[in-house]
């Protein structure tokens, strides 16, 4: 079993002035190299799950550890910052500094990085999101791929074990979708574990591994994505359609195929009459 990196245990949390809470006893695991899609309809509690997990804000109740050990020092919240990454859903939210370089060297310089060390992140950074030669570029004047790559390069230059991502894809044309895609899976195969939260149900089916759906503040379930999309009551309670390759299977009969690819290959291969 791969190792555990963050944990909640019955975390509730209420935003100040509100009357109800926004996530309410929500007790999940998260480990090592999982691919994990977070699903729900606006205010289902997906953007709140992701602040707490980064540290942006603190359980109003339970707990919350970090490679095993409880998030309560500064010193804790540190550690979880550095090690659970966030990329916003809007880039012009998280994009601050004048150039590309420079926004990507805030996050390890406010870590505390060495100056050595916040160069070679950097670098690496930029090479892994193919953004080497837009360093001295203003980031505000990129396109909105751009800027979503410049915002992950934000994140991977903090060296984070968890990189949770607030719908990456929203604005994207599909050219844009399919290159996060392939960036998401090189992160992916170079050891990190990544939680998406997403309307897109199609990218859930055929990417993820887990699915996690919240509806009104609360886990509705947790599983893997054949048993997710199966159950036809809790896609209603939750106002989820199945996938279009999902729904191709249960017309032709068949195993659902998680990919365009798949289905091709079950028809040159004859398993599609």
């Amino acid at each position: 079993m791969q190792e555990e990196l963050l944990r909640m245990e019955q975390v509730f949390y209420r935003y100040p002035g509100e009357k109800t809470d926004a996530l309410r006893n929500c007790s999940l695991t998260i480990r090592q190299k999982e691919k994990i899609a977070v699903l729900g309809g606006n205010g289902a509690g997906k953007s709140t799950l992701f602040l707490l997990a980064n540290g942006v804000i603190r359980p109003g109740k339970g707990t919350l550890s970090f490679c095993g050990k409880v998030v309560k020092t500064e010193r804790d919240l540190y550690a979880l910052r550095q090690g659970v990454g966030l990329v916003f859903q809007d880039p012009d939210v998280q994009i601050l500094a004048g150039t590309v370089w420079e926004e990507v060297a805030f996050g390890p310089a406010n870590l505390g990085f060495a100056p050595e060390k916040i160069q070679s992140a950097v670098k690496e950074a930029l090479t892994a999101l193919n953004l080497q030669n837009y360093a001295g570029r203003a980031p505000q004047y990129l396109s909105g791929g751009e800027k979503k790559r410049v915002t992950i390069a934000d994140v991977l230059a903090m060296h984070p074990r968890l990189m949770l991502l607030d719908e990456p894809a929203s604005s994207l044309d599909p050219q844009g979708r399919q290159e996060l895609e392939n960036r998401l899976d090189l992160l992916h195969h170079a050891g990190m574990a990544l939680l998406v939260a997403t309307h897109d149900l199609d990218f859930a089916w055929r990417w993820a591994d887990r699915i996690l759906v919240f509806r009104e503040g609360q886990l509705a379930a947790d599983g893997a994505p054949e048993e997710i999309f199966s159950d036809d009551a809790l896609l209603k309670a939750c106002g989820l359609e199945k996938p279009l390759l999902y729904q191709v299977g249960e017309i032709l009969g068949m195993e659902p195929p998680r990919s365009i690819g798949e289905l091709r290959e079950r028809k040159r291969s004859g398993h599609i009459p």
